[in-house]
């Protein structure tokens, strides 16, 4: 199962070089994870494939983009933030983040409650037209419209900005559609010509890391802003730029930006002279073709993991495969909103008849997955096993589940549906294996896998199922960047949507206050332990069950050059230094 979630990237440079060495390059000892490797020379020219595979792209919207793969590529070929990180794999240098479109990286004299970036003069949209620091104002502005602007991780800006909330938990400001307490986001985003201010309500002193993670703080065109119209409209500042329009489920092809200045971009190459995006393909499919090198797969990368009915071949194709460690988690949510898990000891249940020893070995077993004990990559600082994971076997202990069931105060049999990104017989046979365990313990499990989009579907508060799948990997280094994103109810539930927190998790004061708590702490270290604290909460109240750590396993095509992986970040490939021969 491919995840297609949020990518890793830096808290702190210190830091880094002491994290990432557990999930850096390839297990081979070659350097085809290291920005223009030996893999051809890089010439400019001809047409690179990405293949999307299966699962579509749900948002081209920077603003509502929250998915690593969709993160990865946009920021390489069509989108540039105020800073960016380069094309690097040094832990350190490729995890500090540089200048992009803004002439430096961020000023702060006050600890990182004010933050200050002043825009180049230099830098243009597709149509010609100057980026303005008004574009970055109001590029922040649309996160507040969480009636429009759905699935991005705006939970940020709730956190930290400088904008009261209301009765409902939410800031006061409704975003620029509405423009109720405009007022208020205008005090705390201001812009002096080109110098754009960001005024915090407590320090957010990894602001830089967060902006070069993400596109929610793109700049953003409001004379062009359609709202959830523009869900798949591209309004480049990049290299290349869309032909035509984006077809869900089929894709589209970039084709290159001529406002776009090479002089002003220190990170990307833009060597081929097209991008050909395809979706729609299934995983077998795609790895027919590249273990063939046949056709257009010679020209093409992805982001699918190869199936592990292709292991065997590996060996045959050794200069062009790559396995990079990901900073990415799965798990399983009950949701809090199924009649079934409302009752505590019908999720204690679930956790105890889990078998994720069965899930991985479904999914390719050790080469591509390790047994995880926390929703938190083990690679973030601060990383604790969560005490309510670390005793269960990873075979589940169905004994025990039945017991916990007898207490479960659903009718009997318990009947659930497991709702999950299918679409592949890798993820259907992962979703049959836990499907086995819980039944053995006494539930009786429908499978519903989604083959097309899938957050947007299990994202709205009313999705019918029981239990769902989900993946995630830490924004930059913090445990920070995993719990609440995740599991704080008070940026994430809305009317119409439940943000990241697929399972509808409500913690209530009680959580609330720990996140409060753990967000006031000014020291890295002590915050982490505070941050572990909520995590074992989460596991007392079986918010998540933990399944294991992904593996990427990858081929690239034989006339692709300079292949790379963005190892220190997010392990998928660097479309800024990847080129083809023609």
């Amino acid at each position: 199962m491919a995840i297609t979630k949020k990518p890793f990237a830096a808290l702190a440079a210190a830091a880094l070089a002491v994290s990432l060495a557990a999930c850096g390059g390839g297990d081979d000892g070659d350097d085809n994870n290291s920005p223009g490797g030996s893999d051809g020379a890089a010439a400019k020219g001809g047409t690179a494939i990405f293949f999307n595979g299966p699962r579509n792209t749900e948002h081209w919207d920077p603003q509502r983009m929250y998915i690593g793969r969709d993160l990865n590529n946009s920021g390489r070929l069509f989108y540039r933030s105020l800073v960016a990180y380069p094309a690097s794999n040094d832990p350190t240098e490729g995890t500090t983040p540089i200048p992009d479109l803004a002439t430096d990286t961020g000023t702060t004299e006050d600890g990182g409650k004010t933050w200050t970036f002043t825009i180049r003069d230099d830098v243009k949209w597709e149509d010609g037209k100057n980026i303005t620091c008004e574009d970055f104002k109001y590029g922040a502005s649309r996160n507040f419209a969480t009636d429009v602007i759905i699935g991005g991780p705006a939970n940020y800006l709730f956190t930290y900005l400088d904008i009261p909330n209301g009765d409902d938990g939410l800031p006061q400001y409704k975003g620029p559609y509405s423009k109720e307490g405009q007022e208020l986001f205008d005090k705390a985003v201001t812009c002096d010509g080109q110098t754009i201010t960001y005024r915090m309500k407590k320090p957010w002193p990894d602001m830089p890391q967060a902006a070069a993670s993400l596109r929610f703080l793109d700049p953003y065109r409001q004379d062009l802003d359609k709202g959830d119209a523009n869900n798949f409209v591209i309004i480049s500042n990049g290299p290349y730029k869309l032909d035509g329009e984006w077809t869900e489920g089929t894709g589209g092809t970039f084709v290159r930006n001529e406002n776009w200045d090479e002089s002003t971009d220190p990170i990307r190459k833009a060597l081929p002279d097209q991008w050909e995006f395809r979706e729609g393909d299934e995983d077998e499919a795609i790895y027919d073709q590249m273990f063939a090198d046949s056709g257009d797969a010679q020209f093409g990368v992805t982001e699918r993991r190869i199936p592990p009915t292709f292991y065997d071949r590996i060996p045959e194709v050794e200069d062009r495969y790559t396995q990079v460690e990901s900073p990415y988690v799965d798990y399983v949510l009950p949701n809090f909103n199924s009649p079934v898990f409302k009752d505590l000891a019908c999720r204690e249940a679930l956790k105890l008849a889990t078998n994720k020893a069965a899930w991985i070995q479904a999914g390719g077993g050790e080469k591509a997955f390790t047994p995880a004990y926390s929703v938190v990559n083990p690679s973030v600082p601060g990383y604790r096993e969560n005490p309510a994971f670390a005793d269960i076997p990873d075979e589940g202990d169905p004994d025990a589940a039945k017991a916990k069931l007898e207490e479960c105060s659903a009718p009997k049999p318990v009947k659930i549906k497991f709702t999950y990104s299918g679409g592949t017989p890798t993820s259907d046979n992962q979703a049959a294996a836990l499907k086995e365990s819980w039944d053995a313990a006494g539930f009786e499990t429908e499978l519903d896998p989604l083959e097309d989009t899938y957050y947007s579907v299990i994202q709205k508060p009313d999705a019918d199922f029981d239990v769902t799948w989900g993946g995630w990997g830490a924004d930059w280094p913090s445990i920070g960047t995993v719990i609440p994103p995740l599991f704080d109810s008070r940026i994430n539930l809305t009317g119409s949507s439940n943000g990241n927190d697929y399972g509808n998790y409500r913690g209530g004061p009680e959580v609330d206050k720990m996140i409060d708590d753990a967000y006031a702490e000014a020291d890295l270290d002590a915050a982490a332990d505070l941050w572990a604290e909520v995590d074992a909460k989460l596991g007392e109240d079986v918010a998540y069950i933990p399944l294991e750590i992904t593996i990427f396993n990858f081929l690239h095509g034989s006339k692709v050059t300079g292949y790379a992986n963005n190892v220190s970040v997010n392990g998928y490939a660097d479309l800024a230094v990847i080129g083809v021969e023609n």
